[in-house]
């Protein structure tokens, strides 16, 4: 597989770009690759002499040693300008210095005073994208990749070495087919990560075995550590949600439209979908079914904590997400609540400086474009909170608008609850349950079950079908205490979203039954 990033930077050095801005958190991974192309000189006999400046170390050349003790970043940038040979000069952590006016007015002039008679180009690493307006126009950004397949694998072998001759006895080492999937367990880490994932995994199985799910523990862990992104484990599956017979039928056409089998067809990568309803009628726990059932592993964004206080820090979030969501694919990426994350796109320059309309147009963007196989599962309670270019057609493969449940759905939804709770149906009338349910969600009905358990267990009794019914009566459902809400969300999506009920409930609505909503 081509590195992309190796690719791009390449063509930066050879297209004579002066200032080149790396994003990544791997700094001996990147220095390795810009070592590699400073060794390549297109062109010219000699190879680009290597230069490394830290605050810490000053500049030091490629084989490590100490050239100038300069921890001035002006003098830093003066030390490049002056040498009289084809260069490569990376800065390391040199964002907190981009906020300086001198140290940005330095840049600009080295944009047209380095591209001369000899080949000199700055290339600032940094975990973070902090780049000046004034630097916008004349700096090449180059988010560098997370390892891919192929690096990984490598990594891999790497940590089977330290194993010595036990290593032929390994699942890992002797079966192919195990070895591709703890390889796509640690896809989305940082080549170190990996390492020491792997070793990790290693020695708490003492040597016998790289255990898969050791793999996924520690990277949950690992992605957790961003604070935006959460690795979603779940055990719940399609048939724990009752009814959306629509949106289900949907989901299992596309489950298999992520194999090579599928583009060989010619099908294009699904992009995702967004629910809108009711809440508690099932958007959530089919995000987390979802996931089971295809076996892609389940990234959760938080859309408020992609927000941050710093300048610039917002929308590296953004981009820092997407390129985790990229790197773990195929994946799906959930966005529970979304118009609470991006409600305020609109008056977003008046009260943000633009920050929320930014964020929101790199993320709707990526959504348009996106070639990865990443399938977005957004939910939303409020549609008249979401900004219009989100629901047009292209974002989304299709809306679906999630009602309240209607009769025969209202049953399987008790079924479910009460099997989970290891009561046996026979000893329950699930239609007269149902009926007495009208006009309740998914998880006021679950509740309704916890409910009638606890009053049972307190009163020393088994649950019963007296109790249950006892149980609905004290609950005063959403379909009562915002009406005018729902009848507006259901007006709205007549025409703009496709339901994800039944068809059965379909052809009652379209030929004007009444439904016990």
């Amino acid at each position: 597989m081509v590195d992309c990033s190796r690719t791009e930077i390449e063509h930066l050095l050879r297209a004579r770009y002066c200032l080149i801005y790396t994003v990544s958190h791997e700094e001996g991974r990147v220095e390795s690759t810009l070592r590699e192309l400073a060794a390549v000189n297109q062109n010219s006999r000699t190879p680009r002499k290597l230069y490394l400046w830290s605050i810490t170390e000053g500049v030091v050349g490629g084989d490590g040693t100490q050239v100038n003790d300069i921890r001035d970043p002006i003098k830093a940038l003066r030390f490049v300008e002056g040498l009289e040979e084809d260069t490569l000069f990376i800065l390391r952590d040199f964002h907190p210095f981009m906020g300086d006016p001198v140290v940005v007015r330095k840049m600009r002039d080295l944009s047209r005073t380095l591209y001369g008679k000899y080949k000199k180009h700055v290339v600032v690493l940094s975990p973070v994208l902090k780049l000046p307006p004034e630097l916008e126009k004349v700096m090449a950004v180059v988010d560098f990749n997370l390892p891919n397949r192929e690096e990984l694998d490598r990594i891999v072998e790497q940590v089977l070495q330290g194993v010595g001759p036990r290593r032929e006895s390994l699942e890992v080492y002797t079966n192919p087919s195990y070895r591709e999937r703890v390889v796509d367990a640690a896809l989305g880490l940082t080549a170190t990560e990996a390492l020491l994932v792997f070793s990790k995994a290693l020695v708490q199985s003492r040597g016998e075995s790289l255990p898969i799910q050791s793999v996924l523990t520690e990277k949950k862990h690992i992605i957790r550590k961003t604070g935006i992104l959460e690795f979603y484990e779940t055990r719940a599956n399609l048939a724990d949600v009752g009814g959306l017979g629509q949106l289900k039928d949907w989901l299992g056409k596309r489950q298999r439209a992520f194999s090579q089998q599928a583009r060989d067809f010619g099908l294009p990568l699904p992009k995702g979908i967004l629910m809108i309803g009711v809440p508690g009628c099932g958007k959530s726990l089919t995000a987390k079914a979802v996931s089971a059932n295809w076996q892609m592993p389940l990234l959760r964004l938080d859309v408020g904590k992609v927000f941050s206080s710093l300048v610039g820090s917002s929308e590296e979030n953004i981009r820092k997400c997407i390129q985790t969501a990229e790197a773990v694919a195929p994946s799906i990426l959930w966005l529970d609540e979304l118009e609470k994350g991006f409600s305020g796109t609109q008056s977003s320059g008046q009260t943000d400086g633009g920050t929320t309309a930014r964020v929101f147009a790199s993320f709707i963007t990526w959504l348009q474009e996106k070639e990865s196989s990443v399938f977005v599962i957004a939910t939303a309670n409020d549609v008249s909170q979401l900004p219009p270019e989100l629901l047009r057609k292209g974002r989304f493969d299709e809306i679906f608008f999630v009602d309240l449940p209607e009769k025969g759905d209202r049953e399987d939804i008790f079924r479910i609850h009460l099997e989970k709770k290891k009561r046996p149906l026979e000893e329950f009338d699930i239609s007269s349950l149902a009926k007495a349910t009208s006009g309740f969600s998914g998880s006021e009905i679950e509740q309704v079950v916890i409910s009638a358990l606890y009053d049972a267990f307190d009163a020393g009794e088994e649950l019963s079908q007296g109790r249950l019914l006892a149980s609905a009566k004290e609950v005063i459902p959403l379909s009562h205490t915002m009406k005018e809400r729902l009848d507006g969300m259901r007006e709205w999506a007549k025409s703009r979203a496709r339901n994800a009920a039944s068809q059965a409930e379909r052809n009652l609505l379209d030929e004007g039954v009444e439904l016990e909503l």
